[in-house]
């Protein structure tokens, strides 16, 4: 009896393709090479990255670190077929998160995960995430495209980002000084940023709509893609108002959590936040998303941003100067409240006013 001898298998029969992957980097590296900076002038494809801060300028620096994802917005994206701004969002999660420390981010590394490697999608992705690092600042110095059949489903692919800033010892914030009287001072979001998306998608479920539909907060617009509008990057404005001499205390981002969970993350105890809920400009995506899903507005406070992406601490007596400053970098700010004291430890956020949930169809 004869046996039936059976080819030898490859990695790519497994489903991994190494020449596209090698193929992918030879593709992004124009892209790459464009978020080049002082400290970052190696090319991509070694082992590591390698940043100099000496070259970068620093004397007594300490590394922030930040790492974080997009969570379920990654899906409208796949959905859609738009890949090209979720890469920003990618990079604004994390650099925002250094910056609220009064750190400059000096480099991004990401890591691209999927079934099976589509070069065009991955190239868009990338795209997005070397703009995302040019409007921050830093350098795109490596990442990691992983193939892992049988753990994603065809199309689908997760991404994940890793960012380090440097702040000199003295500018660490939050800073000393923080009081009752001090004003917050909030830059407006551009929507709903990257958080509270499984509810999102939820409510646009629930209103029978489907990504190519009209949004009904902005009927010029296809719903999916103008939820996939990416993440604010609050990074030059602030530190250019910090650099010129605003008084900035304390910053905190609101991600997940809203105001209602953020904003106490950097506030010392005895102090509370009071916040004035009117003077909050909310776009209409919030009042969609409220009337939609039945969301009351203590929920929408503590999952979405409600148009509010980042708060700065400040002295009463110079919240305008702080307002200008950052308007003068291209952001709106404004006034939306103050700390009081408590006599309770933690920080919390008090409420007063109402949101703005009444508009939203366009």
């Amino acid at each position: 009896m004869s046996e039936t001898k059976q080819a030898g298998l490859s990695y790519a029969d497994a489903g991994v393709d190494v020449d596209k992957g090698n193929a992918l980097v030879e593709a992004i590296k124009p892209l790459v090479a464009a978020t080049r900076r002082p400290g970052a002038d190696a090319d991509i494809g070694g082992f590591g990255g390698i940043f100099d801060l000496k070259a970068a300028g620093y004397a007594d620096p300490l590394l922030v670190a930040a790492n974080d994802g997009v969570g379920t917005k990654v899906k409208i994206a796949i959905e859609t077929g738009i890949h090209d701004t979720v890469g920003i969002d990618l990079v604004a999660m994390c650099v925002n998160d250094l910056v609220v420390q009064g750190a400059e981010p000096l480099f991004f590394l990401d890591y691209y995960a999927t079934a099976a490697l589509d070069p065009a999608t991955a190239r868009d992705v990338v795209a997005g995430i070397a703009e995302g690092c040019r409007l921050a600042g830093a350098a795109l110095i490596g990442g990691e495209t992983a193939e892992m059949p049988g753990l994603y489903a065809p199309g689908d692919y997760d991404l994940a980002g890793f960012a380090v800033g440097a702040v000199e010892r003295g500018r660490l914030l939050p800073a000393a000084g923080i009081g009752a009287g001090d004003a917050l001072v909030a830059l407006a979001s551009s929507g709903v940023h990257s958080n509270g998306f499984s509810l999102v998608r939820r409510v646009a479920e629930r209103a029978g709509l489907t990504w190519s539909d009209a949004a009904p907060f902005a009927s010029q617009k296809a719903l999916g893609a103008a939820l996939l509008t990416p993440t604010r990057i609050y990074v030059k404005p602030i530190l250019a108002a910090i650099s010129a001499g605003a008084p900035i205390t304390a910053l905190a981002h609101i991600t997940g959590g809203g105001l209602t969970e953020n904003l106490p993350r950097v506030l010392p105890d005895g102090l509370d936040a009071a916040i004035d809920l009117d003077a909050i400009a909310v776009p209409p995506v919030f009042g969609w998303l409220a009337r939609a899903g039945g969301i009351a507005e203590s929920e929408m406070l503590r999952t979405f941003n409600c148009g509010v992406g980042m708060v700065a601490v400040v002295p009463a007596d110079r919240a305008d100067e702080v307002c200008a400053a950052l308007r003068a970098g291209g952001e709106e700010a404004c006034v939306i409240g103050e700390l009081v004291g408590s006599a309770g430890a933690p920080a919390s956020v008090r409420y007063a006013g109402a949101l703005d949930l009444d508009g939203g169809s366009a």
